[in-house]
């Protein structure tokens, strides 16, 4: 189960994710998050995976069609906050060098 607690910070919309980012739910409420956001016209988004306990191979497909989705209204996906579970998976899918990943919330606001 995942669940996402949406803030703002200046023009960028954070998502905290807690819990799995898997096939059987998780995954999928990540892409409807993102696409709701998108129909609102906030397309910089942060996602903060600090609570997030894994990701499995759905759940990084769904981080590239977020991704694209994002890039193709204009705006940025960001990523914050990985455990070394998360990034390991990540690292092992390829997907970290082509993932906009930032190691806290502040330095990726920054950017």
């Amino acid at each position: 189960m995942l669940n996402i607690q949406k803030r703002q910070s200046g023009n960028t919309t954070i998502l905290d994710l807690e819990g799995d980012v898997i096939m059987g739910g998780g995954s999928a409420k990540l892409g409807q998050a993102i696409s709701e956001l998108i129909k609102d016209d906030k397309t910089n988004v942060l996602l903060n995976f600090q609570k997030v306990r894994y990701i499995d191979s759905s759940g990084t497909g769904e981080l590239i069609s977020v991704s694209e989705s994002v890039d193709n209204a204009g705006g940025s996906l960001k990523i914050t906050n990985l455990s070394p579970k998360v990034e390991q998976v990540l690292t092992l899918s390829s997907l970290l060098p082509i993932l906009d990943v930032y190691e806290d919330e502040a330095s990726a606001l920054e950017s």
